[in-house]
């Protein structure tokens, strides 16, 4: 796959239209930005191919207070309950993608309203801290202290502590895996850990990243623009916060990954970060994890917020939502 002679060859129909599409839109590169205007067009565009936002019985702003007393927003996201007694509801915790800089709750609002509709559980989707305002681990910590709140305030809330499972995509992706490390070593079981195209890699230096490096979106030029905002310097790529795959803790070892929660990994066939994704799965699997690992044939780095023009945008929706719903002991 990361070796194909030619890689635009890969491309669904669908994807390579869209992809035109974009291309002919001649809007400037997110990388020649400043981070402010970069997070303005990525709001501006989020929603454009994404499904129309699904209508729920229950959306509530949250304010999460962080460890340094930074209150963090949130949103609540809750379908009816199709119990004749109203049981409290399992709780997916979701980290938007956009490269540690970019996204917020807004952006992938659709995304968590319809999973929490196909999974039939609360979702919790959290603005955590981006840089450069906010450098690595600031976002590591927000995400973890989101966890920590959640426990503690399920039951007043209405919902499950007992069944939580932990999501993102992306970078996000990135938070929840690093989170359900953390939840291992605080010995709290974590129902999933749903992971879209996460990064997991420190260093980009799969074949993966060489072969869809330009022209599939996200761009290696992308990817450096992201990071160089997000790290305070070179040793932060070996921190397993950064890097679950390979980077390492305080002691200079690989993070073991021994205990850590089952997961659902959902990868894009034509992305930078595909490799790193089935290499992650592996290292799970290897541990002894339960790993769910499907590649979307055909399509990029963020397909699954094109789900108006990408047929598999759905099919993931639904594969993730059935993962989370066996997860939380439903079928």
């Amino acid at each position: 796959m990361s070796h194909h002679r030619n890689p635009r060859a890969l491309l669904s129909p669908a994807m390579r239209g869209v992809l035109d599409r974009i291309a002919r839109a001649g809007h400037v590169p997110m990388h020649a930005m400043a981070p402010a205007l970069a997070r303005l067009a990525y709001e501006a565009g989020a929603g454009v191919l994404d499904v129309p936002p699904h209508k729920l019985a229950r959306v509530q702003d949250l304010g999460i207070t962080a460890r340094d007393g930074h209150l963090l927003k949130a949103r609540l996201f809750a379908p009816a309950s199709d119990h004749p007694l109203p049981l409290p509801l399992p709780l997916l915790l979701y980290f938007h993608g956009g490269g540690f800089t970019v996204g917020s709750v807004a952006t992938h609002e659709p995304l968590c309203r319809h999973l929490a509709h196909l999974a039939h559980c609360a979702v919790v989707s959290v603005d955590y801290r981006l840089a450069p305002e906010w450098k690595f681990p600031t976002a590591v910590h927000d995400a973890w202290d989101s966890l920590v709140w959640l426990r503690e305030n399920a039951a007043a809330l209405r919902l499950d502590g007992s069944r939580i499972a932990v999501g993102g995509d992306s970078a996000g992706g990135t938070l929840a895996a690093a989170t359900a490390i953390s939840a291992r070593d605080a010995d709290w079981p974590l129902a999933l850990q749903l992971l879209f195209y996460p990064g997991t890699g420190g260093h980009q230096a799969t074949p993966s990243h060489q072969t869809f490096a330009k022209g599939f979106l996200l761009e290696e030029a992308h990817i450096s623009y992201f990071f160089n905002h997000y790290l305070r310097g070179p040793e932060d790529r070996n921190d397993w916060r950064f890097a679950p795959l390979d980077g390492v803790d305080e002691s200079g070892h690989v993070r073991d990954l021994d205990g850590v929660a089952p997961a659902w990994i959902g990868l894009a066939e034509c992305d930078p970060l595909t490799d790193e994704g089935v290499l992650y799965a592996d290292r799970l699997r290897m541990a002894g994890a339960s790993v769910d690992l499907e590649i979307y044939p055909g399509v990029v780095h963020g397909f699954i917020q094109f789900g108006r023009a990408i047929p598999a945008a759905l099919t993931a929706h639904n594969d993730a939502a059935r993962a989370l719903r066996r997860a939380f002991g439903g079928h």
